[in-house]
């Protein structure tokens, strides 16, 4: 890869190749949504919580009406304690309401982010069939994306949109990977550190 990459094109898939042992990207896929000189941000697909978002609703008395075991889903290290929500919208489909079309951006067709509770209190009411509660996102500091991807760290593959609220998590990785016409099995599996030991 070259600096070429500098010119990413969001929003993409970032798919961690098997080198990556942060425990925040292990296997990670993460849909990214900005990125410039200045830096980038996302949210990783696969790293559903424990926690509920019944349960996280009822702390700020919103009642959910959608599916009682539903998880909110780590978005990444940086502000664990902001929420954000992805919702699927047809781009000819009404919003639950009018005002949410100043506080709901677009990220891409059929795709829209909000982060405003009022916004979140109206989608509760009647949770759209893709919907997505992230504590948290995936943050990089200017160039720091590109030295990563430089470093083989990630592979840039187009949103796959059936992935974005794929009810099986665990299969998202090896799904964007075959999609980009990757098999898993032939990617390396070792890392920079253990190369360095196998090699004293």
């Amino acid at each position: 890869m070259t600096v070429a990459c500098a010119g990413i094109e969001t929003p993409v898939l970032l798919v961690a190749t098997p080198q990556v042992n942060d425990p925040f990207f292990d296997h990670g896929v993460v849909l990214l949504l900005h990125h410039d000189e200045d830096g980038s941000f996302g949210f990783n697909l696969n790293r559903p919580t424990e926690l509920a978002i019944q349960e996280i609703l009822s702390g700020f008395k919103i009642p959910w009406e959608g599916d009682p075991s539903s998880p909110a889903y780590f978005g990444g290290p940086v502000q664990p304690q902001l929420g954000s929500v992805l919702f699927g919208s047809a781009p000819d489909a009404p919003l639950p309401d009018p005002r949410m079309t100043t506080t709901a951006a677009e990220v891409c067709p059929g795709l829209r982010m909000t982060q405003h509770v009022d916004d979140l209190a109206l989608l509760a009411q009647r949770p759209p069939p893709g919907f997505r509660l992230y504590l948290g996102y995936a943050g990089w500091g200017a160039g720091q994306l590109i030295d990563e991807i430089l470093r083989n760290d990630w592979l840039l593959v187009p949103v796959i949109d059936e992935l974005v609220f794929s009810d099986e998590p665990q299969a998202i990785w090896a799904r964007a990977l075959e999609a980009a016409g990757v098999d898993p099995q032939t990617l390396p599996s070792w890392t920079q550190d253990q190369s360095q030991t196998e090699s004293n």
